[in-house]
């Protein structure tokens, strides 16, 4: 997984807080906070990493648990995708800035807001798998009868400046597999 790849190897991280709303999650959803959780502890280990799932709803929870993670040493950031999330994404961002903590998150527009890296699904993609259902509820199938479908193109963008702030050396391959670079 790209955003435990990349959180891992900033700083010699040993130790990742993994930050997501557990009561806006669907436990059957892999793109829900829960199924990311899962994918990362599961990657976890060979990435030589300890994961802390970490529960924050508000600002106030979010600001204590990223203030909780920051305490320790060789800690980094992973932002699940939650609505609390995105509405909060620019203290999430802050905050990160604020403890020097290298963070993933789960959407460009973080990385845009001055975020170090995001590994998302692609927004636009969803729109177009969209399309193509509604094309076909109008050509007579059953809603129903439709399967449910999970994101199938993912992205990764990187803000330079924020790992510049950060200290962070950056391997030119890495840059180069990314879908976006911010300068």
């Amino acid at each position: 997984m790209a955003a435990l790849r990349a959180c891992a190897a900033a700083r010699e991280i040993r130790r990742i807080g993994v930050l997501m709303n557990i009561a806006e999650n669907d436990p059957g959803s892999e793109t829900s906070g829960i199924g990311q959780l899962t994918a990362i502890q599961t990657l976890a280990p060979s990435f030589g990493v300890e994961i802390t799932p970490v529960d924050a709803r508000d600002s106030k929870e979010i600001e204590c648990a990223v203030s909780t993670i920051a305490r320790n040493a060789n800690v980094g950031l992973i932002v699940t995708l939650s609505g609390s999330a995105i509405v909060h994404r620019k203290l999430l961002i802050a905050l990160a800035d604020r403890h020097q903590l290298p963070a993933v998150y789960p959407g460009r527009f973080f990385v845009k807001d001055g975020g170090l890296v995001s590994y998302g699904p692609d927004p636009i993609d969803g729109f177009r798998s969209g399309a193509s259902y509604v094309d076909r509820i109008l050509k007579g199938e059953k809603p129903a009868d439709l399967p449910v479908q999970a994101p199938t193109k993912y992205e990764l963008a990187f803000n330079l400046k924020t790992a510049k702030a950060l200290g962070l050396d950056v391997p030119p391959s890495f840059l180069a597999s990314a879908d976006e670079v911010i300068e």
